[in-house]
């Protein structure tokens, strides 16, 4: 009987550390193919802002986005390959599984390009309509608010259960496609301008963003924000030099 009781607790011990490890990553992203197809953009549920209207119908080609954010461990591989010094790191500190942050639009656009000449693939940040499709769930989309349910908790660290830091990458639920975090830990670095009105002017097919502006588009919300934030729909932007502790990306590649 006591090695009976010793053997389960060995295994709820295994358990609990499994539960709380994140999925192991690479030193480049691995990445989840999205399949081309229509959806409805914007927000389909009439609960955000006036930025989120018209809903509009987009079509989009197949591509493929990093499974998770950027990690810090991806990023250090290429601060140590180019003699780039590491962004400043949060009071919380940073492990190698945390998405890199406090890395601003410039910064990541310079990360896109070494990515893509090592590689020899050519990496880059996703359209607005890129990062929502994949958020939606691609053609497999069930129709949830949040990316992967419609219960926040579930699927995204967020203000109400992140305890006031970025969490590790993929400890929550995936989303239709098997891709984590869409709905918050960091906020993610989109390619396009940002315009509160651009929705009433945007192409259906392949979308790109307005061709100018001050702001860049960031998407998903983050463990700062309530979960109004983090619905798929949800847009915003900061300028390109801008840098936060809850901001972050994960990348694009092109088929």
């Amino acid at each position: 009987m006591k090695n009976s009781n010793i053997f389960f607790l060995l295994l709820l011990f295994t358990f609990s550390v499994k539960a709380q490890t994140s999925i192991t990553l690479p030193d480049k992203p691995e990445m989840i193919t999205v399949e081309g197809g229509t959806f409805t953009m914007g927000d389909t549920e009439m609960e955000g802002e006036k930025d989120e209207q018209p809903t509009h119908q987009v079509t989009l080609k197949t591509f493929k986005i990093a499974k998770t954010e950027t990690t810090v461990l991806q990023w250090r591989v290429y601060c140590d390959a180019t003699g780039t010094k590491m962004p400043p790191s949060p009071i919380y500190g940073l492990k190698d599984n945390n998405p890199i942050v406090n890395v601003n639009y410039e910064e990541v656009m310079e990360y896109c390009g070494w990515l893509s000449k090592k590689t020899g693939k050519l990496y880059r940040l996703p359209t607005e309509a890129e990062w929502e499709y994949a958020a939606r769930g691609g053609n497999k989309s069930k129709g949830y608010k949040y990316s992967g349910g419609q219960k926040l908790d579930l699927v995204a660290w967020f203000g109400d259960n992140s305890r006031g830091e970025e969490n590790l990458v993929g400890l929550k639920t995936p989303n239709e496609l098997g891709i984590y975090d869409m709905s918050g830990n960091v906020m993610e670095w989109c390619n396009d301008w940002y315009n509160d009105s651009y929705y009433a002017t945007s192409p259906a097919i392949n979308p790109q963003g307005p061709k100018s502006g001050s702001n860049r588009v960031l998407r998903g919300g983050s463990w700062y924000h309530s979960a109004s934030f983090c619905r798929v729909a949800f847009r915003s932007g900061n300028r390109p030099s801008d840098r936060y502790e809850s901001r972050g990306f994960r990348v694009v590649l092109s088929k």
